[in-house]
C-alpha cells in the first residue's frame, strides 16, 4: 500500500465520518423529540431524556452504518472525481480495480469499527439507557409480557420478570415420558441463588390418569439450563445482543429442541454486517465514475439514499422469507450482500 492508496482511504473515511456524524445527530434528535413527551413520569425529565438519547448514539450509528458507508464513499470518490484527481490517477495508469481495492480497505476498517459498535458499545449503551429510563420512571420490571421457556421436561411461564435473577407469578408445567402433562405448579416467587432457583409459595397439582392431587409446598430448589444469563438474552431484541449472546441463545434453544431459526439468522446478520459495510463502499466506486460521473453532491446523496432503502427492504424480505421457508441462516442473512457485491464487481470490471 503506497501513498496514493492511503490518500484514497483517508479521503473516503473523512467524508464517511462527516456523513456519520450528520446522520446520527439527526437520528438522535428524532429520538429525543419522540421521547420528550414521556417526561413527568417519576423523575424522568428533560435531562434524563437527553442522557437517554445520547446513550443510544452507538446503537443508532450501528443501525445507520451501511447507509453511512455508501453515502460517505459516494461523496469521497465523488470529491476526487470533481477535483479531477481521479482522472489524473487513471491517466497515470491506476486501474479502477486498484481504486476499488483502496476503497475496500477503507470499508474493512469501517466494518471492524462497526463490529465493535454492534458487539460492545451499542448493547452496553442501550442497556444502560434502558436502566436509566426505567429507574427514573420507577419502572423496575424488566419484562411487560409473559415469557415462555423450556428446560428438559419442564415448561415455564413467567408472568412478571423483575430482574434476571428474580421472578414472580410463575407456572411450571412438567411432562411425562410420553409428552403428556404430569403436573402443574404455580409459584409465587423464584430467586436464583448459588446456581439454583429457590421457589417459594408453591401449589402443585399432580395428574394421575383421571385423578388429581393438590400439594402445597413452602419452597423447593430446582436446577437446569435456565440461568439469569438465558433470561437476559430472551428479554433483549436480536439487534441489541452481541454475537456471543446470540450464539449462547441459539445453543440453549438447540439443546431444548426449540426453533432457533430467527435467532440463528440474527446471529449471521451480525457476522455478515462488516462485509455489508465493505460491499456498500465498493458499490459506490463504479457509479461515481459511471452513472454519477457528472452528478453533484446532492444527486449522489439522493442516489445513495435510494440504494440504501432498496437494500434495507431486500434485507428485511430475505430474513422474513428465510425464516418462513427455513432457508439456511447464512443464505437468508447474506443473500442481499452477496447480490450487491456481485453487482459492484461486475460494474467495476466494466468501468476498467
Amino acid at each position: 500500500m503506497n501513498k496514493l492508496d492511503r490518500y484514497i482511504i483517508r479521503t473516503v473515511l473523512a467524508l464517511t465520518a462527516l456523513v456519520g456524524l450528520g446522520l446520527v445527530t439527526i437520528y438522535t434528535l428524532v429520538v429525543f423529540i419522540s421521547d420528550i413527551g414521556e417526561t413527568g413520569k417519576g423523575t424522568y425529565g428533560v435531562l434524563q431524556v437527553l442522557e437517554y438519547s445520547l446513550l443510544l448514539m452507538p446503537s443508532n450509528l450501528y443501525i445507520l452504518l451501511p447507509i453511512v458507508a455508501l453515502l460517505g464513499s459516494l461523496l469521497g470518490i465523488g470529491a476526487l472525481a470533481r477535483s479531477s484527481e481521479l482522472t489524473a490517477m487513471r491517466a497515470s495508469g491506476v486501474s479502477m480495480l486498484r481504486i476499488g481495492g483502496a476503497t475496500l480497505v477503507a470499508g474493512a476498517l469501517l466494518g471492524a469499527f462497526g463490529y465493535v459498535l454492534g458487539d460492545w458499545l451499542g448493547p452496553a449503551g442501550e442497556n444502560l439507557a434502558t436502566r436509566l429510563r426505567d429507574n427514573a420512571r420507577g419502572e423496575h420490571g424488566t419484562l411487560d409480557r409473559s415469557l415462555w421457556l423450556r428446560d428438559a421436561d419442564n415448561v415455564l411461564r413467567i408472568r412478571h420478570l423483575v430482574a434476571e435473577d428474580y421472578a414472580r407469578d410463575l407456572t411450571v408445567f412438567r411432562t411425562d415420558a410420553s409428552g403428556g402433562l404430569a403436573q402443574v405448579s404455580t409459584v409465587d416467587e423464584a430467586r436464583y441463588v448459588d446456581g439454583r432457583w429457590l421457589m417459594t409459595g408453591i401449589k402443585r397439582t399432580e395428574l394421575h390418569g383421571s385423578e388429581t392431587k393438590v400439594v402445597t409446598l413452602d419452597q423447593i430448589e430446582i436446577s437446569g439450563s435456565i440461568t439469569p444469563n438465558v433470561l437476559k438474552l430472551f428479554i433483549l431484541e436480536g439487534d441489541v445482543l452481541s454475537v456471543r449472546g446470540l450464539y449462547n441463545l441459539v445453543a440453549y434453544m438447540d439443546d431444548n429442541k426449540l426453533d432457533a431459526t430467527k435467532y440463528r439468522i440474527w446471529l449471521w446478520r451480525k457476522l455478515v454486517e462488516p462485509l455489508t459495510v465493505m460491499v456498500m463502499m465498493l458499490f459506490a466506486v463504479p457509479f461515481v465514475v459511471g452513472t454519477l460521473r457528472d452528478a453533484g453532491a446532492g444527486q449522489r446523496l439522493l442516489a445513495g439514499v435510494l440504494v440504501g432503502i432498496v437494500f434495507y427492504v431486500l434485507n428485511k424480505v430475505s430474513v422474513s422469507v428465510g425464516d418462513l421457508y427455513q432457508w439456511p441462516a447464512p443464505l437468508a442473512a447474506g443473500l442481499p450482500t452477496a447480490m450487491l457485491g456481485s453487482l459492484a464487481l461486475w460494474r467495476l470490471r466494466l468501468a476498467r
